[in-house]
């Protein structure tokens, strides 16, 4: 009786074995997957079951990522002032463009003087937000900037900022309203220098297309609307004015705050001959 329960006991063993073996052997295994704490530190795209649609969200928010999101009590235009000045609106929200493949998903910002003459201008935080993406997804969309908000009514949205010449923030970090966060740019000499500026509504971010099926996008126009402050009262960000106090008291708080503080480590240790 005990050598037929063992015999059993080695061929459940065997027939486990076998099967984790053929599991495991199905889809590839990269150290790299093991070492990452999110989907921003990968250098590839993330693999996803060749059986299932594929995911287009880069990431979904957690709870506790939606509670480290500021709640936005204001809003402001992205570029030129606050309420919109000495810029101008040159493809809004949702105009069609079939030579580009349906409606324009968001607003395109343009210096008054047009052309490139903008180029290096600087592109504010519409809102305090939370960064959570910084990278450059594709040469059309050069490089994007896209923060992470909160309603008043606890909802998610996130604004993307796109094209940019450069980009002023770090991954992770909090910014207040009217903070720069990159300047503009033209996708490396793809289009003339413009801000393209979406609004979307979700706990994921994806990067998608300009134009398209509206989806999530948003007016950003509408949206903006009643957090507008009015023109001759602007009210300071109280996270902005928290944060300009942080960068005085503690001049390496004002790197880490523009994520520069990596730059600034390699520049002061020694040089190796």
């Amino acid at each position: 009786m005990k050598k037929a329960i063992i015999i059993f006991l080695v061929i459940f063993a065997a027939i486990f074995m076998v099967g984790m073996i053929l599991q495991f052997s199905s889809k590839s295994v990269d150290m790299n997957d093991l070492g990452m704490q999110s989907p921003m530190d990968a250098d590839r795209p993330l693999s996803y079951n060749s059986a299932a649609p594929p995911n287009t969200f880069l990431h979904r928010f957690s709870v506790w990522d939606r509670l480290a999101t500021p709640v936005i009590r204001n809003m402001d235009i992205p570029m030129g002032s606050e309420s919109g000045g000495l810029c101008y609106n040159a493809q809004p929200f949702a105009e069609m463009n079939e030579k580009r493949g349906g409606p324009h998903l968001g607003d395109d910002w343009n210096g008054i003087g047009g052309s490139n003459t903008d180029l290096g201008d600087p592109i504010y935080a519409a809102a305090d937000g939370l960064v959570c993406y910084v990278g450059e997804p594709s040469p059309g969309w050069g490089k994007v900037v896209i923060l992470q908000h909160r309603l008043p009514d606890g909802s998610s949205m996130q604004t993307m900022y796109a094209h940019l010449h450069e980009t002023l923030v770090s991954y992770g970090t909090l910014v207040g309203r009217g903070r720069e966060i990159g300047t503009c740019g033209n996708a490396q000499g793809a289009y003339l220098a413009h801000l393209h500026y979406e609004v979307r509504i979700g706990d994921g971010i994806d990067i998608g297309a300009g134009y398209g099926n509206l989806l999530n996008r948003k007016n950003p126009r509408e949206i903006q609307a009643p957090l507008a402050n009015a023109a001759d009262k602007p009210l300071p960000s109280p996270l902005a004015i928290h944060q300009t106090s942080l960068r005085s008291a503690d001049p390496l708080q004002s790197l880490e705050i523009g994520g520069n503080i990596e730059n600034f480590l390699n520049a002061v240790q020694p040089q190796k001959k």
